[in-house]
């Protein structure tokens, strides 16, 4: 895939309307239909920069007034900085190499809004570095801080920091040369240790997923790339429910491509979908579905673009053709 600028859309989460599901538990919900579909494409704002360019995988990672993006196919500076509220470029860091001061490959970042920090793992030389923000703003040859060492049997892929002693990672358990498995876990960053969450889907045997948590909810969401299903947990790891969608299938397969990356949006949960061939030009999703904290399906956002990674900006932000001051969703995707 080409390289372009970045670009970030922004369209309105509206009303959401409740569709029909069968064979439904407290804990086990099926849905057949989610057709409740509405095109947001032409409500979208976008913004492109020709000052950086951003390869064509990317993730975003917002820190106060700052859009933070990692470039995970830049060869040169994989961290990007923006002011979220106009899109402008401010500076980049995390030069790519061995050196002492360089990223050699680039992982997951993570935000400490509390002590203006964001901490960057680098899978190559697993270490986790520090980085101030105001000093990178600052100071062009701004030089990071070794934060902590990774583990190589069990270290995180994402994560949502939320202090040194407890963040919900995403853990990667290498099996082999080429096989690993996944699991949230809770992860103490300070001497490396991971509690695995006690649910595991009895029927999944190889897991790969993408995950949210809210702390504000007390839950945390996994949406399986390669099975129709959605699984939400409270944070001591107990089953809220399972969401099977209408592509379910037990059976072992990974020739589609369901979910994408998810997030918690205020009381809602967005997540990104294909259902569509994988290996294909059709794999990165162009569709949201959207749930409340329950898992019932509320409607479909299809954006037209496709999605690479999500980031929600809890700041209100009142839009003049939006009447009911309804809260952005940001979202990064290549076109």
């Amino acid at each position: 895939m080409e390289i372009r600028n970045t670009i970030c859309l922004q369209c309105l989460i509206g009303i959401f309307i409740l569709a029909s599901c069968i064979h439904n538990t407290d804990f086990e919900k099926y849905q057949t239909k989610r057709n409740t579909v509405i095109s947001v494409h032409d409500s979208i704002r976008e913004f492109s920069t020709d000052t950086i360019l951003v390869g064509s995988f990317a993730r975003m990672f917002l820190m106060k007034d700052y859009l933070i993006i990692g470039d995970y196919r830049s060869s040169n500076n994989q961290i990007h900085i923006f002011d979220k509220n106009n899109f402008s470029y401010l500076t980049s860091t995390g030069k790519i190499g061995q050196g002492p001061d360089e990223i050699t490959v680039l992982g997951n970042i993570g935000v400490d809004e509390a002590r203006g920090k964001f901490y960057v793992s680098d899978h190559g030389k697993m270490k986790i570095f520090s980085y101030d923000m105001d000093s990178v703003l600052k100071c062009t040859s701004y030089s990071p801080r070794i934060k902590s060492d990774m583990n190589m049997t069990r270290f995180p892929d994402k994560y949502q920091y939320i202090s040194d002693t407890m963040s919900v990672a995403l853990m990667i358990e290498p099996t082999s040369v080429s096989t690993f498995n996944m699991a949230v876990s809770k992860w103490n960053l300070k001497d490396g240790t991971f509690s695995s969450m006690p649910y595991q889907h009895p029927k999944i045997t190889k897991k790969r997923i993408s995950f949210a948590a809210s702390m504000e909810h007390n839950l945390y969401v996994e949406c399986y790339n390669y099975y129709d299903l959605m699984t939400i947990c409270s944070l001591d790891g107990s089953l809220k429910c399972n969401v099977y969608g209408p592509q379910w299938s037990a059976k072992e397969s990974n020739k589609i491509h369901c979910y994408g990356d998810v997030i918690f949006c205020g009381d809602k949960i967005v997540a990104a979908y294909s259902g569509k061939k994988n290996f294909s030009d059709d794999y990165y999703p162009t569709q949201l579905l959207v749930f409340d904290l329950e898992g019932n399906y509320l409607k479909t956002m299809d954006v037209g673009y496709r999605i690479v990674s999500l980031c929600y900006d809890k700041v209100e932000k009142p839009n003049k053709f939006d009447p009911f001051g309804q809260k952005e969703l940001t979202l990064l995707a290549t076109i």
